[in-house]
């Protein structure tokens, strides 16, 4: 099957997962370690790419949530951007900041709609040196 211009960015579709991406980023933010791991399908196809580590598999992930403490700096998003391929698939992307470092932070995740809802198959998250333009 080949996807259709006219199948991108459904509205209802963007909404859904815009909806469920900032749910992620306020889980994400108060260390809902269970919320977190639910976002994620359980698969071990499963990939997460992090600042300083990767989880190859959902119960990698699992593991690594355990070791992660509360976040102790706040996080602002910028740009963030929704790209919806037909009904059950999406990219979101954002650019962050941090108020514990001058890094600029980009995350990518690409989420897909399975019988018990939208999660997260893959995700990219790193940062670097940024100036604008």
């Amino acid at each position: 099957m080949t996807l259709s211009t006219s199948q991108l960015n459904h509205p209802e579709v963007l909404q859904e997962v815009t909806s469920v991406f900032l749910r992620y980023e306020d889980a994400l933010m108060a260390n809902d370690v269970d919320a977190l791991n639910a976002y994620f399908w359980a698969s071990p196809c499963t990939t997460r790419y992090g600042i300083a580590d990767r989880q190859v598999g959902h119960e990698a992930l699992v593991a690594y949530r355990k070791t992660v403490s509360a976040p102790d700096y706040t996080r602002q998003l910028h740009d963030v951007r929704i790209t919806a391929f037909g009904a059950d698939m999406a990219v979101a992307m954002t650019e962050f900041t941090r108020s514990d470092t001058p890094l600029r932070g980009f995350q990518t995740q690409t989420w897909v709609r399975f019988s018990d809802g939208w999660k997260i198959v893959s995700a990219h998250v790193s940062m670097i040196p940024f100036s604008p333009g």
